[in-house]
């Protein structure tokens, strides 16, 4: 799995995050976890677990903005440059970068369904 540079989190800004991506996942799991079969038939069970991966996304480009102004790495020009800046600052894996800026793909796409 993915390591971010530093494994602990003496910044408050970035244990709230974090804190907030393992909530947000936590529940998006148990949503479609809970549907079972139903869940492509429940809206509602859908929507929940959407809006959390949103969320997620959201808690993550968070942190990321705040390590770039932190460590001055950098003005992003897009949310995509948050984790194209880390992956440049050596904060995240190139690999990792890559799945995020797909992630942002994901959550604009979300936001506008």
């Amino acid at each position: 799995m993915y390591q971010l540079k530093e494994t602990n989190f003496p910044d408050p800004v970035l244990a709230n995050k974090s804190a907030t991506i393992y909530r947000c996942v936590q529940r998006s799991r148990k949503e479609y976890g809970d549907g079972g079969e139903g869940f492509a038939a429940s809206l509602s069970r859908q929507d929940a677990a959407v809006c959390n991966i949103v969320r997620a996304c959201n808690a993550a480009l968070d942190m990321g903005q705040h390590l770039i102004r932190r460590e001055r790495l950098g003005i992003p020009q897009s949310a995509r440059d948050v984790f194209a800046l880390l992956a440049q600052g050596g904060w995240i894996a190139t690999a990792l970068a890559d799945s995020l800026k797909k992630m942002v793909g994901f959550r604009n796409f979300a936001g506008k369904e």
